[in-house]
Formats: C-alpha cells, sequence, structure tokens
C-alpha cells in the first residue's frame, strides 16, 4: 500500500544526529497514517549507514559511494519514494510531538498547497527564523536599511499562513506538486536549493505554507570558526548569485548584490564595537556577495573528498 508521508533523511557524516531524528520519527508517528523512511547517506565515514543498518532494518537506506549536494539529495529520496507527501529533513532535525499532523493537515486542507515548513527551533527551544519572502530587489532593499526581520522574515504568528519560502530542514511536499515541476534543481549544491525549488512550485500555480504549529529541534552543526565557515560562505553567495541569474535580469541581480555588499559591510563595523561579533566573517560576506564566483566551497570540498576515496584526479 502506498505511504501518507514517506519520511526523507539526507545525512552526511551525523550518525548521532541521525540516530536521534529517526528516534523521533518512531516517537512522532501520526496513528491511522501509512508510513515510510528513506535515508541517503551521503558516502559518510562515520558509519552512519552501518548503525542504520543494524539499527533501524526496515528503513530504506540509500548508500551513496560519492559524496553529492543536498538538492539532488532530495530530489533521489523523491523520486524514490511512494507517499503523497514528502517530510524532507536533516540528520540534524528532531520532529516533535504533534508535527507531522499539523503539517499532514495543513496539505490536506489546501489542494493548492505544495508545500508546508515547520517551525524550527534550537535545543533550547527558541525560534528561529526559517520562512522568507522570496528573494529580490525589495528584500534587499529591506535588508540594506535592516528592516529585514519585519518585512523579509514571515516564520511569525500562530496561524498558517502563505509564504515565499521556507527552509527544507523539516519541510513536507506534495509529491505530485515536486514531480510537476522537475524536483529540485541539483546545479544547486546546497543553500538557495529550497528557495528556486519553491519559487518554482510558486511560478506553477502552488502554494508555499509555514505552518508554525508544526514544530521541529534543528540542531546547529556549523563551526563558528572562520577559517571552517569560509568554504560555506562561498557557497552561499555562490548559490544565491545562482538563484539571482536564475529568476532576475541583471540590472536587478547586480543591484541586489551592491544592495548585500553594503548590508555585510555596515554590519562588519558595527562588530568592531559590539561584543561577541567578528567583523572579518562580515567581510568575507561582503566580499563573496560582490564576487559569488570566488574562491572554493563545499562543492569542490566533496569533489575532493570524492576523488581522494576512489583515487582520481
Amino acid at each position: 500500500m502506498p505511504a501518507d508521508v514517506s519520511y526523507c533523511v539526507v545525512n552526511t557524516n551525523g550518525r548521532e544526529y541521525l540516530r536521534a531524528c529517526l528516534a523521533a520519527i518512531e516517537r512522532v508517528h501520526p496513528p491511522g497514517l501509512e508510513r515510510e523512511v528513506l535515508v541517503l547517506d551521503n558516502c559518510s565515514d562515520d558509519g552512519s549507514a552501518d548503525m542504520v543498518r543494524s539499527e533501524w532494518p526496515d528503513v530504506h537506506l540509500i548508500a551513496l559511494a560519492r559524496r553529492t549536494g543536498k538538492a539532488e539529495n532530495d530530489s533521489t529520496l523523491m523520486r524514490q519514494a511512494t507517499g503523497r507527501h514528502c517530510l524532507l529533513l536533516n540528520e540534524d532535525s528532531e520532529l516533535l510531538e504533534g508535527s507531522v499532523a499539523a503539517l499532514v493537515a495543513a496539505l490536506d486542507d489546501d489542494p493548492r498547497a505544495a508545500a508546508a515548513g515547520a517551525q524550527l527551533v534550537s535545543a533550547e527551544g527558541e525560534a528561529k527564523a526559517c520562512a522568507w519572502r522570496l528573494p529580490g530587489l525589495g528584500t534587499a532593499l529591506a535588508t540594506a536599511v535592516f528592516a529585514h526581520r519585519n518585512v523579509v522574515v514571515q516564520s511569525r504568528g500562530s496561524v498558517t499562513r502563505e509564504v515565499g519560502w521556507v527552509q527544507s530542514s523539516a519541510m513536507m511536499v506534495r509529491r505530485r506538486a515536486a514531480e510537476e515541476v522537475g524536483y529540485l534543481d541539483p546545479d544547486f549544491f546546497v543553500y538557495s536549493d529550497e528557495t528556486d525549488f519553491c519559487k518554482r512550485l510558486h511560478d506553477a500555480g502552488w502554494k508555499v505554507l509555514f505552518v508554525p504549529s508544526a514544530r521541529a529541534v534543528h540542531h546547529d552543526q556549523l563551526n563558528t570558526d572562520l577559517s571552517a565557515a569560509r568554504r560555506r560562505i562561498v557557497e552561499f553567495h555562490r548559490n544565491r548569485d545562482l538563484y539571482l541569474r536564475k529568476h532576475h535580469r541583471t540590472p536587478t541581480r547586480l543591484a541586489v548584490r551592491a544592495l548585500g555588499a553594503w548590508f555585510y559591510l555596515a554590519t562588519a563595523a558595527a562588530a568592531v564595537v559590539v561584543p561577541g561579533h567578528d567583523p572579518r566573517r562580515y567581510l568575507l560576506n561582503a566580499r563573496q556577495e560582490l564576487v559569488p564566483g570566488r574562491g572554493e566551497g563545499i562543492r569542490e570540498a566533496a569533489a575532493e573528498y570524492n576523488s581522494a576515496l576512489h583515487g582520481t584526479s
């Protein structure tokens, strides 16, 4: 029998997070709904795949021999899923009680809703920004004058609402809608992949929802060390620029880049006197915003890993 919900989890070297993610799925899945659980292990070297095989034998495991990008991984999972709804999860996401039922209800109550995002919270329960307006000149202007929290961020309130895009750390997708728009674009290795996906859903006449009654813990795995963050910053701006090139004309793209650089430069200046903030990080963001093709990102790190693993050059 086809599933009602296909849990689609992407994991890269996050064995303990993955164990907690799978335990949360087991704990919170609503009775009366058919389910399946799929895990795509992105060529981990920490024993993640063996853990799934030994502890979760009913999970459909896709163990890759080479590391690939997040958009491609999510698309692979949805193509293999049988559920009418696919709940995309990172390995470091833990669903909380009632979240799955709330997301299913949001999609079932609105036949034109293609995706529904949960409210992400920290391990301490603090709500995180996780839904936004689609990027463009208006959002760039709001950010440049430091009005982004009120204008760009849409993950607030207690009522389900239509938004521009939601974070894919805990995003339920109507599988038929994903198939209609061709799933996620693999040109986005990581970052802006779900933004582009939601934009294409909107363009096809679908809605994207933020569901605050659905909550999921999203653990912060990002290293605060600047050298470790450099590749992520490069990848973030590269894919942000790819989104702008794909969906906006050149004058808009260049204006957005200039406004973004101004925001980071102004923030760097403020960080000089604000304790706990590193101005170098904001300066690096400003540089990448202006020249998004510069530097090596996560895509290159994955290529280097694959090359070393398989002895290729």
